[in-house]
């Protein structure tokens, strides 16, 4: 099978960061997503086993029709992808090449930063609210079977507490607190490692070639 064309900005995301033969398996693992259609709908994820019990299963697959990451001008979302947008998205995923400058990493890390910024602003006003921010903690400690609810909304309450300290301690005497800005998000995220550690298995590049 020939290789798909890609379109000359999403090559420029990819940054050559993929071969050739990965992209013909990103193709084929649409092809399976979408039932060999031309497009994506949001039911498609349904049959993903990996996503079934992910905790915050619901806001990884909006982020896949979330206009913002799809770098469109409009807001909102999506109903269906296409392959160009399929790739846009999986270039927030890819992994760190080795021959990036600093530039590079730099950017690199503010786009994958960026796409989580996103998943914590459900309302898309630029901001994530302490509760925005709570809610997603939340969830993803709802996943830890020996962790109970009151303790996992403690560490949620705690970590919303730890996220406004940061953020209103750059603030100045006459500035009024709105939320997270992506710049707060930043500075919260500073020191932790989401080059390597952002990822989404179920379309992992290496493990595709497995499933034909």
């Amino acid at each position: 099978m020939g290789v798909p064309r890609v379109p000359a900005p999403v090559t420029s995301l990819l940054a050559l960061a993929v071969t050739s033969e990965q992209i013909e398996h990103l193709h084929r693992r649409f092809k399976q997503l979408s039932q060999d259609q031309l497009t994506i709908r949001k039911e498609n994820f349904d049959s993903i086993p990996d996503l079934e019990f992910n905790p915050i299963r619901g806001k990884i697959v909006h982020a896949f029709f979330d206009k913002r990451n799809l770098r469109q001008e409009s807001d909102g979302l999506a109903d269906e992808i296409n392959f160009e947008d399929f790739l846009t998205i999986m270039s927030y995923f890819r992994p760190i090449e080795m021959n990036m400058d600093e530039e590079q990493l730099d950017r690199f890390r503010k786009e994958k930063l960026k796409f989580l910024f996103h998943m914590y602003d459900s309302d898309h006003d630029g901001k994530i609210t302490l509760q925005e921010y709570r809610n997603v903690v939340e969830e993803l400690l709802s996943g830890n079977p020996h962790l109970e609810k009151e303790s996992a909304r403690s560490i949620a309450d705690g970590a919303m507490m730890e996220a406004a300290s940061i953020c209103v301690g750059q603030m100045g005497p006459d500035q009024v607190y709105e939320g997270i800005t992506f710049e707060d998000f930043l500075k919260m995220w500073q020191g932790i490692d989401i080059e390597t550690k952002m990822h989404v298995r179920f379309l992992n590049v290496d493990t595709i070639a497995h499933c034909y």
